[in-house]
Order: C-alpha cells, then structure tokens, then sequence
C-alpha cells in the first residue's frame, strides 16, 4: 500500500501493467457493469451545464434515455451514475464506424466544445476510487481490471512494459495533480528496488 496524503494507492497499481486495447475490447466497460459511470458532485454540474452542446453526438437511444431517466441517476451502491440504456451501454456512448464505443462528452471535448473530458471514474479505469466509510477524506485506489474484457489490456501492458499507474498518467494527473503522481512515481521506482 502506498500512501499519499489521504489516499491509500493498491501496489498492483504501480506493479502491474496495463495498455487498452480498444481494437480488442471496443471500449466494453462502457457496457459491461452494474450501473452507470460514477459521477463526482461536480461532474453533475457539468452534464447539466454541457448536456445541450453534448446532446447531438449522442444516439437516439441515449437522448431517450436522458429524457426517461434524467441527466443522471442514483443507485443504491455506487450513488450518482451516468444512466444507461436497457442496463447496459452508457446513454452518453456511441458505436463509431469500427464498433468501438466512444464518450459523446470526450467527443465534445477533442472538437474543443467544453472544457470537461468526461467522468473521473471513466478516465481512471481500471483504477476504482473507494472513499472511507468512517473518514470520507480517505481515498482508496484499487486496480481492477475486468478479467475478460481486460484481457487485452493486460496482455499489451505486459508486451510493452507500461505499469498502469503510467498508462493512466492523464487521469491520475487531473485527478490529484502533478505533484500526487510524481509521488506516486517516486514510490514506484523505490519499490523496484
């Protein structure tokens, strides 16, 4: 366990590898869970403030199930998700012309629309963040990969020797800044020693 500020990091994180492959996976865990993306309570703010710029690279299933559900839903495990459509595909996903599932708010973001990528949760994976029941300041990250869909992942991970915690340098990056992952990073070659 390595521990930075408040947040308790897995070892696996740092010690094992992992590269998506969406050529194999077609970006699955945008379909492939109990429920919807994660939001953090400002990500909330965000779908609301952005969803009418968003809403023409969504399908029309997705637009439906906005329009039934609400921009966002509360499940009893994972609190506010992004809706999905019949309990699978995220309603703000979409199949590009190879069958790879894509973010219509990461779309939005790279045509350069709105400034917020997309959920924290979506850009971390396979790194789920747990908060302490007892102390919610505490942050727990844990490594985990989906064993089947992942499979690929951690296969092309392996052959080009890339730790997650460095595949998901971005993420980690907007999510606790550059000075957690260069502690991160600091820890990780320590622990190789």
């Amino acid at each position: 366990m390595i521990i930075i500020d408040s947040v308790l990091v897995s070892d696996e994180i740092v010690e094992e590898q992992f590269v998506c492959d969406l050529a194999k996976c077609k970006g699955g865990c945008c379909e492939d869970g109990d429920a919807g993306a994660p939001l953090e309570n400002k990500e909330k703010e965000y779908i609301k403030e952005y969803y009418d710029i968003v809403a023409p690279y969504m399908t029309k299933d997705g637009i439906k199930e906005v329009k039934k559900s609400g921009l966002f839903t509360f499940d009893e495990e994972f609190g506010w998700v992004t809706p999905t459509i019949k309990g699978q595909i995220c309603a703000y996903g979409y199949k590009d012309e190879k069958g790879i599932i894509k973010c219509a708010f990461e779309h939005a973001y790279n045509d350069g629309k709105i400034s917020w990528k997309k959920p924290i949760s979506c850009h971390l994976f396979p790194i789920k963040i747990t908060k302490s029941k007892s102390d919610p300041s505490v942050e727990y990250l844990n490594y985990e990969p989906r064993e089947d869909l992942c499979a690929a992942a951690c296969s092309l991970g392996e052959k080009l020797k890339v730790p997650a915690y460095v595949f998901l340098k971005e993420s980690i990056i907007r999510k606790y800044g550059e000075e957690f992952y260069n502690a991160l990073d600091a820890s990780a070659q320590h622990l190789k020693k």
